[in-house]
């Protein structure tokens, strides 16, 4: 049978993705060694093997030019939303309020953390009263 491919990155997948992010296109080079230096143990054939996958998954685009150059396909806030979903589908039985509820109440979010927490909520309650949503 064959495997089911994953609609969101793996933990390797995200930390390529997150150096990505962060530096923008790079080359496979360039991610091994930023891999390296963040202390992960890999080869580079390792590292270009992975990143050949995300590219036939959809994690990742890849330039024609030599060296290739490598980019995210996604923004970062559209594979974390996505990654929230499914943990909220996966965990909490599809409930968003019983994930956020557990994370505020369990994580010990600090309290620039929890001002912002309800800057954001206060903002969503705003513009849904201007008719927006």
């Amino acid at each position: 049978m064959p495997r089911r491919v994953s609609p969101h990155p793996a933990k390797s997948e995200l930390e390529i993705l997150s150096i990505l992010w962060q530096e923008g296109p790079c080359t496979v080079r360039r991610i091994h060694d930023l891999l390296q230096a963040d202390g992960r143990d890999t080869s580079l054939t390792t590292t270009l093997k992975t990143m050949q996958i995300m590219v036939d998954k959809g994690f990742l685009t890849r330039s024609d030019t030599r060296p290739h150059m490598y980019s995210a396909a996604a923004s970062a806030e559209t594979t974390q939303a996505g990654l929230l979903q499914d943990l909220a589908q996966k965990a909490f039985g599809g409930s968003l309020r019983k994930m956020l509820v557990r994370a505020v109440q369990d994580v010990g979010l600090g309290e620039d953390e929890l001002q912002e927490i309800s800057r954001l909520i206060n903002s969503t309650r705003r513009g849904r009263k201007g008719g927006t949503k």
